[in-house]
C-alpha cells in the first residue's frame, strides 16, 4: 500500500510541475530531415520554406516541454486544430496548459495570461488571436509562439506560422495569401501542421511560415 501511494505522489508531482523553475533536460531530441530548408543558409525573417513532408517527422520535445495551448473560437477549424495539439501533446508527453478564450470580448489579457505561465512554447488555435498577437508578441521577444493556420502580418522572430492553401487568415485589414477554405482544416494536415511548427521552433528555426503543401 504504501508503495502504490508513493507512485501516486509522484505522478501527481510530475503532472504539476512548477514552470516557475528552469526545466532540466536537452532543447529537443533529433534533428531535421533533409527537405525541410536550405542546410546552407537559415531562412530569413518574415519569409516562407515549402518543407519536404515528413521531413520533421526526427524532431521531438524533451518530455515535460512547457506548452501552453490558447485557443479561441468554436468554429470546427479551431477545435480541429486544438485537438491536433492536445493530440501531439499526449503522444510526446508534453506538459500541456490550455487557455480556452472562446467568447472573450478582449482577448490581448489571455495573450499575457499564456505568457505569464512562462511555458517553453504558446500555441494558438484560432483567427480570432491573431490581431491580438500582433499587440503582444513584439514586446515579449524571449517569448516563442506557434500559430497554426494562420499568420500575423509582420512576424516578430518569436513567432512562427504554419499555413498552407485555405488557411492564412492574416487579421482584420490584410488580405489572406490564399482564399479562406474552413474544409481544408483536416484532422490530418493539423496533426502535420502542429508537428512541422513544433519541430522548427525546437530547431530555432522561428519567424517563418512553414507552407504545408
Amino acid at each position: 500500500m504504501l508503495v502504490v501511494l508513493l507512485t501516486a505522489a509522484l505522478v501527481t508531482a510530475c503532472g504539476s510541475a512548477d514552470w516557475s523553475q528552469p526545466r532540466q533536460g536537452p532543447a529537443r531530441i533529433g534533428s531535421l530531415g533533409a527537405g525541410f530548408s536550405d542546410p546552407a543558409t537559415t531562412p530569413a525573417p518574415e519569409s516562407t520554406i515549402t518543407p519536404a513532408p515528413g521531413s520533421w517527422d526526427d524532431v521531438h520535445p524533451p518530455e515535460g516541454y512547457r506548452v501552453v495551448l490558447l485557443t479561441a473560437g468554436d468554429d470546427a477549424p479551431t477545435r480541429t486544430l486544438a485537438d491536433a495539439v492536445t493530440g501531439w501533446a499526449d503522444t510526446e508527453q508534453v506538459d500541456l496548459r490550455t487557455i480556452d478564450a472562446t467568447g472573450d470580448q478582449d482577448l490581448v489579457p489571455r495573450v499575457t495570461e499564456a505568457i505569464g505561465m512562462r511555458p517553453e512554447l504558446i500555441v494558438t488555435a484560432g483567427n480570432d488571436l491573431v490581431d491580438p498577437l500582433t499587440l503582444v508578441t513584439a514586446s515579449h521577444l524571449d517569448q516563442q509562439f506557434l500559430v497554426v493556420g494562420a499568420e500575423i502580418g509582420e512576424p516578430t522572430a518569436n513567432v512562427t506560422a504554419v499555413d498552407w492553401t485555405g488557411a492564412s487568415y492574416r487579421g482584420e485589414g490584410l488580405e489572406a495569401s490564399s482564399v479562406y477554405d474552413p474544409a481544408t482544416f483536416t484532422e490530418e494536415r493539423g496533426a502535420r501542421a502542429v508537428r512541422a511548427g513544433a519541430a522548427a521552433v525546437l530547431s530555432d528555426l522561428t519567424g517563418i511560415v512553414i507552407w504545408l503543401s
